[in-house]
């Protein structure tokens, strides 16, 4: 013989299948989204591991340019500064000045 169970057992009994069967479901879950945010971060890496690549590759072009072009002056720049120098220009100061700046070394002094 087997024993009947109340209406509430019987309640009870189904709630907690649910529930068993609701946490089987979260946890499976869980693991496909952790799957998925490492994937991410995997792609994450790797595509900035190319872009360091790519920039690393035209940084090299470009000195491999600048390596290969001939040394030498070019420009105007270089084209006046090649040129023969012109006569300095002397300027001169007067006395005055002299007088001027001894004044104010004076005044400090004492100050």
């Amino acid at each position: 013989m087997t024993k009947a169970l109340s209406p509430l057992a019987v309640e009870l009994k189904s709630a907690v299948a649910t529930l068993k069967a609701t946490k089987e479901l979260v946890a499976a879950l869980r693991v496909k989204v952790q799957a998925e945010r490492e994937a991410a971060k995997a792609d994450k890496l790797a595509s900035a591991e190319a872009k360091r690549a790519a920039a690393i590759a035209k940084a090299e072009a470009r000195l491999a340019k600048l390596l290969s072009k001939q040394v030498g002056a070019v420009g105007t720049k270089a084209k006046k500064a090649a040129k023969r120098p012109s006569k300095g220009t002397v300027t001169k100061y007067g006395a005055e000045d002299n007088a001027i700046a001894a004044a104010i070394m004076a005044r400090k002094a004492s100050a």
